[in-house]
């Protein structure tokens, strides 16, 4: 499934959680690297031979790296939705991959993991990426900006709205644009062109980045984006600073609170379109400049390291570090990431990846580190990122009832060998059950439905339908139980 396809589904349905209050237990911090467009062979330490992320290989060396770890979802907006409420984002329509301008999609009634961990005495912040909308629709962006994050369960937030290929492209702290000169206000629009401003679309000689797909509206910093934007100029961000940009907000953080406990969910835009790396990184990875921002993506998490060990953190810290989806390489910019790939394989052995409903959409890096607590290795436990809300509530004897998501802590800290039985994955129109070794990958769109053997067929090449008619039907009414309840 292409992009554009894909960005027309939509989701469904609605699951609900409560939340009651924490009872008191030791409070390691909490750092969540969620990274990007990282696909389960973009990492050293998953196989990968042209380019080198020493950074998150000493954090996967030093801690449980899970074979076995998914994202509920293909795309971005769906699976931090996932994170973020412990819930299945296909339950809840509005939940696919969102404009800029898209209201926030998580009622801030509703339990979350920054919520549930700031009742339980953490000091919570939100640093990067955010896209699951901001606002009750319509916002103002010179004004205060709310709902949001702070209304989620975050204590400080320092976000970009929702991607870099999307306008506003502008950062915003707590409720407010920074660095907005009040006399240029900002105007935005998904439907229409507001200003003046040169579009990729009507000049495309303005552009540093040539296009392949989309992206040919407002040119922000060279580069064209998806959707209209007028002033603000004073605000705009430069991408090739982006990386550092975030860093030191996250930085700043863990500065700020290394006294107390605290959570930082800290996302960064690395590896997603544009592929703007700053100078240290351009050209420094054996496999164009996609593999180029993964090495940045290494640094950041480096930066991050070396704070907790100014600080002397490391053995109160659990570090988590995973990806949002699986691995895109043409993604509506023509920056020869496809040409340069020189061997590399995002995806390593499996099929698919970001859009898809197969392995490499869901399947994605994850790596649990906690110094002299959890013993280093290797895990092949079945996990999912909707089951961090469960988990870490009853880390922290929190009590919290969540449709979805299940409290695998045993497998997240190394106490046991296995965690789920089986999940959900989600890709646009089509959903995918596992269930241990098999995969069911339901019907959606044009496809048909079909079934795998990942023990002898991890990369989905033998569909095996027609030969176990009995198995198809049974995990075909299992995921029709799971979607009805």
């Amino acid at each position: 499934m292409n992009r554009r396809s894909f960005l027309k589904q939509t989701s469904l349905g609605l699951a609900a959680t409560t939340l009651v209050p924490a009872q008191k237990t030791p409070r390691p911090n909490i750092v969540f690297i969620l990274a990007d467009d990282i696909g389960y062979g973009d990492l050293s330490c998953y196989g990968a031979k042209q380019v080198s992320t020493p950074n998150l290989d000493r954090l996967a060396k030093m801690g449980l790296r899970f074979t076995d770890a998914h994202t509920t979802s293909a795309t971005c907006t769906p699976s931090r939705y996932a994170i973020m409420t412990g819930e299945y984002p296909w339950r809840k329509p509005g939940t696919n991959v969102l404009p800029g301008d898209a209201k926030l999609i998580i009622d801030p009634a509703q339990p979350t993991l920054p919520r549930m961990l700031q009742s339980a005495g953490y000091k919570t912040g939100c640093v990067g990426k955010w896209h699951l909308g901001l606002g009750n629709g319509g916002v103002d962006w010179n004004g205060e900006i709310s709902p949001g994050p702070l209304e989620l369960g975050f204590d400080e937030s320092f976000i970009i709205p929702a991607t870099g290929d999307r306008v506003p492209c502008v950062y915003i702290e707590g409720h407010r644009v920074v660095g907005l000169n009040p006399k240029d206000p900002i105007a935005v629009s998904y439907l229409k062109k507001v200003g003046d401003e040169p579009t990729g679309k009507e000049h495309p000689e303005y552009l540093k980045m040539p296009l392949s797909a989309g992206h040919d509206m407002t040119i922000v910093n060279g580069i064209s984006r998806i959707g209209y934007m007028s002033g603000g100029h004073s605000a705009l961000w430069v991408d090739e600073d982006m990386a550092g940009v975030l860093n030191r907000r996250a930085l700043k953080f863990i500065d700020d609170h290394h006294k107390e406990p605290f959570f930082l969910y800290f996302a960064t835009h690395d590896i997603h379109v544009p592929r703007v790396p700053s100078a240290q990184f351009r050209g420094t990875s054996h496999c164009g400049v996609r593999c180029d921002v993964i090495r940045e993506l290494d640094d950041s998490a480096g930066q991050v390291l070396a704070a907790l060990e100014k600080y002397g953190l490391m053995e109160n810290t659990i570090i988590i570090f995973s990806s949002d989806n699986g691995a895109v390489v043409d993604d509506g910019y023509a920056d020869g990431a496809a040409e340069s790939l020189n061997g590399h394989k995002p995806s390593g052995p499996l099929r698919g990846g970001k859009y898809s409903v197969y392995e490499g959409g869901t399947r994605v890096p994850f790596s649990v580190t906690w110094k002299g607590k959890i013993q280093p290795g290797v895990s092949d436990a079945m996990i999912s990122q909707v089951d961090l809300l469960a988990s870490f509530a009853a880390f922290t004897g929190s009590k919290v009832a969540a449709k979805d998501s299940q409290d695998i802590s045993g497998a997240l800290f190394g106490k046991a060998k296995t965690a789920r039985t089986e999940l959900v994955e989600h890709a646009g129109a089509r959903l995918g059950l596992r269930q241990g070794q098999w995969k069911y990958a339901g019907a959606g769109g044009n496809q048909k439905a079909e079934l795998f053997d990942l023990s002898s067929d991890p990369g989905e090449t033998k569909d095996l339908s027609q030969q176990k008619p009995q198995l198809m039907k049974q995990m075909a009414q299992r995921l029709a139980a799971i979607r009805a309840s």
